[in-house]
Order: structure tokens, then C-alpha cells, then sequence
């Protein structure tokens, strides 16, 4: 193998397991370190460069920064990154001058914004303080989109939603509220220099099997469901509510139904728990609700007598994978389930709708009759019209939405400047030596066993009196600080020297996992099987070095490695230092180098 280029930016950024897993590539490590410094501003701030809304994610995020945390693999439970986001959040003193307030001087620029949610948000935090002029047009009465439709309010609050929406838009943001924009051709004969649509997938499926016509005044659809509560249209369910679907948007429609009245609320899905798209702790909280989930039941008929909702029918069925894990759904013969309901709401999916975008304008429409885009720069078949968020690419979540938002406006400037969009920006990176003294750093090293600290949950007597009491309770600042503790540091790396390297070996007899290995060279995967312990991660690169006075090469399995320093501790020369990587997705208003000016 030739020797690792660790000048390449996402060399280290791919051995940060969870900012590197991270759409908006948030410098995960970094702000926990600020938490367990009590330094919750700056870990705020630090998140708020890259997901622009802590609070709000600290809540409701993915996490798809959690199933790559290196913890996981020396544990069972990965770092409660997503928690710790709120501790910064919670505890985050004034933030003064360090948001950016309008109005800003003009660049003499416009730019629509057509929907309020998270990806035209983060568009018109990023190109505001340029001077764009930005208008935002939305159908409900406040910012936040779906943010605000389809999240319950026991989930996140919306003292906590109403600020980091009204953060972006006191930067001078034009807002068209109760506007529901059914024409892409008038929005375009406004001379508007660009136009992004951030409309989400807000169109629900319906399950129009038997019954379903006669028992339509009791049959919901889930996310509008959700949207008629969050704007107080819908107060109560009858007694008996049976929610289908097994995702995320299932959970939140259970768990609402609990709070308007319902008495027996049963999820019930088509597929095996295991194949559920809900998130596991979202699963667990309506479990924790006292709400029945039932698995291998596809529903059959909407029963009705005499014009009026009676319960559902439901087969049941096993499920069966192929060799490429392909599932079908065999029935198993058992008899027939009824289950009695007042109301069903259903929770299958979500579509997009474009029905407003006319289809002589130059957007050309693809397969689901999304738009065809540019994966890079988000730009459609008509130049001056990009998407971003579930309108894009179809439904995903807030934090894809955002790295949309911050890639859809590099892509707006540089087409409004006359610039190539293809032309990105490359991200800020910093490597910075840790060492303090011979066997000191700056950072906590310490690597102990530790299991993840559980998150406090309001009591069902308090939460289920009320749909507006937030549930968890989040961690106080002793247990966000033990958490903290729990990171591995990912972001500080083993850097080797070769040239100061005496081959002693005694970086290999320290290390706790047998990371490193001192090695005849070879082709890649006889590599990784000679090594101390067999590399078996092809995800994660091996380290090489150059060729060594012995011929051989020193390789260590970035996948295994826990950045402990006791390497660089060891070692007699220096040849092994650690250093911590600061990787930064560089954001239109930070081109050139250049920062928001506050």
C-alpha cells in the first residue's frame, strides 16, 4: 500500500466516526468537550455553525451520528450525542452578539423561499448575512414547517422551536406567512434572482381497502392528523384508536391519541418489529405510554355498521427474507383479528406534491415525480430553481434537511454571482498538537468502561394530562458532564513520524486493542490479514507508513484505535504525537475565509 495522505482533508474526517456519519458533519467531539467544560455557549454556538438548530435537534434528531459512535463498539450504548446537544442548549447563557441580527447591508439580490422548514431556514440563515434579500413564503402561520406540524409538542416544546426559527428570521428575513403558494409561474414573473423550494413531503398516504369510503369521517391521515393538533383544529379521539404504520410519524400520532382522550390506542403494524422504521427510544416512549404495538398484521377491512366505524380487520401473516434480505409476507392461516376503534389513523408514508409547480416551466419531474436534481449542488433542470429537504430527494429528516440548506446556498451564491456551482467550497481544517508535557494532554484521555446515563422522563400521570408537557426531562448538568466523560475523543489523532521512529516496538506492546503493527508492505486486503488483529472493517482505512530502515511499514486499524495517547506516550522519540482535528464544512458566508461579521 502506498503511505496514508493524511494532508487530505477527509482522511481524518472519516476516522471521526460521528461527525464524519452526521449530514451537516457537526464537530461532534468538540462540543462535547465544552459540555464537560461547562462551557454550554460555546458547545451551543459550536453546533449552531453547523446544524443551526441545537434545541430543536437535541430533541428530535436521527441521530445518525450514534450508531457510529466508537463507544458502541467498546460498550453496548454509544455517547447520548443527540442529548448532550441539549444540555448545551438548555444551558446556554446570552448569546448576545454571537448570533448575527439584521438587517445586514444589501447585496442588491433576491431569493424566494417557498416553504419555512428547516432546509429554507438554514438557506436563509447562510445567505442573509450577505446581503440577499430573502423572502419566505409559508402556508401556516409561523416558521418551522413540518418542524412545527408534524413534531408534537411533547416532544418539542415550542418556547424552544419559536426561538431558533425567530434566530433566523430576525436576520431581516422577509416572511409571507398564511401564503399558500399554488403557482411556481407567479412566484417566478417576480424577478426573483433564485428560488428555493423547501416544501417537505406533505402528502399523507391513504389505505383504501374495504370500508374505507363509508368510514372516512373517523379515518385520519397521520401527518395531517398531527398538523390539525398543533394548531388546536383537532382536541379529542374517541376512547379506541388503532394508529397504522410502524414509523416515527406512528409514534407521535399513538402518542398524541393518548392525550386527547384516547383510552386504548393500539399501533398496529404489517411487518416484524425488527423491520420497524421508527426509532428504537421512540418506540420505547410509547411503550413506556402503556400503547400495544402488534406486529405481522396487515390490515384487511375498515368494518362498518350502519354508516359508522366499528374496528379494523387485520390477517396475519410471517415474514420470509431471500438471500439479498428481500422480505415477503407470507400468511399464516390463523383466523382473522378484530379490533374495535372509535377512530384509525393512518401513518404508511409520505409523498411529495408538486401539483403547484407547472410543468412548462423548464423543472423536469422524474421517478415519484420528484425533481431532478443535481445531488451536489441541488439545482434542477431550470437554473435558477433548487431544492433541498424531503422535497429534493423525498422524506428524510431535520438534519438532512439542514446540510441540504447549507449546500443548496453555496450553490445560490455562486449561481447568482455568475460562478460555477460546481465549484465547492472546501471545508476549514485545523491539526493542532495536544501535548502538554511528556505524558500530558489537553485533553481527557482516560478511557474506563462507563454505561450510558439514562435521560429523565416526566411521569405518564403528569405528561399524559396535557399534550403540551414536554416528556423527557433531559440530563442536568452533573449527568451531562458524566456523559460527556463517555466520548472517546475520535477528533484527536494518532499521528506518526516516520522518520523519528526507531522501531522499538513499544507503541505495540501499550496499545490496548492492537491497533498498530510493524509489517512487510503488501496490496490491501493481504494487509489487513496479517495484522496483529485482523482488520476486517473495509469502511475504515488503515494508516500506512512510509518504508522504515527495516523495510518494514508501521499500520494501524483506524477502526479498532480508541485515541488513548498511550502510543504517543510510550514512545521514546516522539514519533508518535496526538493532534486534534478540527473539520468544518465551510458555509457560503465563510467563502474566502471570511466570517459572518457580527
Amino acid at each position: 500500500m502506498k503511505p496514508t495522505d493524511v494532508s487530505n482533508p477527509e482522511y481524518f474526517h472519516k476516522v471521526v466516526d460521528c461527525q464524519y456519519a452526521c449530514p451537516a458533519h457537526t464537530p461532534v467531539p468538540e462540543y462535547i468537550r465544552l459540555i464537560a467544560a461547562e462551557k454550554y455557549t460555546e458547545a451551543y454556538m459550536v453546533n449552531w455553525e453547523s446544524n443551526v438548530f441545537p434545541g430543536i435537534l437535541g430533541r428530535t434528531c436521527d441521530r445518525p451520528c450514534e450508531p457510529a459512535c466508537r463507544r458502541g463498539r467498546v460498550e453496548e450504548e454509544p455517547v447520548a450525542i443527540c442529548r448532550l446537544k441539549r444540555v448545551a442548549a438548555d444551558n446556554k447563557g446570552d448569546l448576545g452578539d454571537l448570533i448575527p441580527k439584521g438587517p445586514f447591508p444589501k447585496n442588491g439580490k433576491k431569493i424566494a423561499l417557498i416553504g419555512g422548514g428547516p432546509a429554507s431556514l438554514t438557506v436563509a440563515r447562510d445567505l442573509a448575512p450577505m446581503g440577499y434579500e430573502i423572502h419566505l413564503y409559508d402556508e401556516w402561520k409561523k416558521g418551522g414547517g413540518m418542524m412545527r406540524t408534524q413534531i408534537p409538542a411533547f416532544r418539542l416544546p415550542e418556547s424552544v422551536l419559536d426561538e431558533e426559527v425567530n434566530f433566523i428570521l430576525d436576520m431581516g428575513v422577509h416572511t409571507h406567512f398564511n401564503t399558500f403558494v399554488d403557482s411556481m409561474k407567479e412566484i417566478l414573473d417576480k424577478d426573483y434572482d433564485a428560488v428555493f423550494v423547501g416544501t417537505g413531503a406533505p402528502k399523507g398516504r391513504a389505505l383504501k381497502i374495504p370500508g374505507y369510503e363509508e368510514a372516512k369521517s373517523n379515518i385520519h391521515i397521520g401527518i395531517e392528523f398531527l398538523a390539525n393538533v398543533a394548531f388546536e383544529h383537532k382536541e379529542e379521539v374517541g376512547k379506541n384508536v388503532i394508529v397504522l404504520g410502524g414509523g416515527n410519524t406512528a409514534m407521535d400520532c399513538c402518542r398524541t391519541s393518548k392525550r386527547l382522550g384516547g383510552r386504548e390506542v393500539t399501533v398496529v403494524v404489517r411487518s416484524p418489529r425488527k423491520d420497524m422504521k421508527a426509532s428504537p427510544w421512540e418506540i420505547e416512549d410509547a411503550e413506556r405510554e402503556e400503547i400495544t404495538i402488534l406486529n405481522n398484521m396487515p390490515p384487511k377491512e375498515f368494518v362498518v355498521e350502519n354508516g359508522k366505524l366499528k374496528g379494523v380487520l387485520f390477517g396475519k401473516v410471517r415474514a420470509e427474507y431471500d438471500e439479498n434480505g428481500k422480505r415477503s409476507l407470507i400468511p399464516t392461516g390463523e383466523p382473522d383479528v378484530f379490533i374495535a376503534a372509535n377512530d384509525v389513523i393512518i401513518a404508511i408514508g409520505q409523498d411529495n406534491a408538486f401539483p403547484w409547480i407547472e410543468r412548462d416551466l423548464g423543472i423536469e419531474f422524474g421517478k415519484w415525480d420528484l425533481p431532478v436534481l443535481d445531488k451536489t449542488t441541488f439545482q434542477s433542470t431550470l437554473p435558477k430553481v433548487f431544492f433541498g429537504g424531503d422535497a429534493a430527494f423525498g422524506p428524510e429528516n431535520v438534519i438532512t434537511a439542514v446540510a441540504h440548506g447549507h449546500q443548496a446556498a453555496v450553490s445560490i451564491d455562486r449561481f447568482c454571482n455568475g460562478e460555477n456551482v460546481y465549484d465547492r467550497l472546501p471545508p476549514m481544517t485545523n491539526l493542532v498538537s495536544q501535548k502538554m508535557g511528556i505524558h500530558e494532554w489537553t485533553y481527557d484521555n482516560n478511557i474506563a468502561h462507563d454505561i450510558r446515563y439514562k435521560v429523565p422522563h416526566e411521569s405518564n400521570d403528569v405528561a399524559l394530562k396535557d399534550r403540551k408537557i414536554e416528556v423527557e426531562l433531559g440530563f442536568d448538568k452533573d449527568n451531562g458532564f458524566k456523559e460527556a466523560q463517555r466520548c472517546l475523543n475520535c477528533d484527536v489523532q494518532t499521528i506518526f513520524t516516520t522518520n523519528l521512529c526507531i522501531e522499538c516496538d513499544a507503541c505495540v506492546d501499550v496499545c490496548p486493542t492492537d491497533c498498530i503493527t510493524f509489517t512487510e508492505n503488501g496490496d490491501e486486503d493481504d494487509l489487513r490479514q496479517r495484522l496483529r488483529v485482523p482488520a476486517e472493517n473495509l469502511t475504515q482505512d488503515l494508516y500506512v507508513s512510509d518504508i522504515l530502515p527495516t523495510t518494514r511499514v508501521m499500520v494501524k486499524d483506524e477502526d479498532v484505535c480508541l485515541h488513548c495517547g498511550l502510543c504517543a506516550e510510550r514512545c521514546p522519540t516522539a514519533a508518535w504525537d496526538m493532534k486534534k482535528y478540527l473539520y468544518n464544512v465551510t458555509k457560503s458566508y465563510q467563502k474566502n475565509g471570511a466570517a459572518i461579521s457580527h
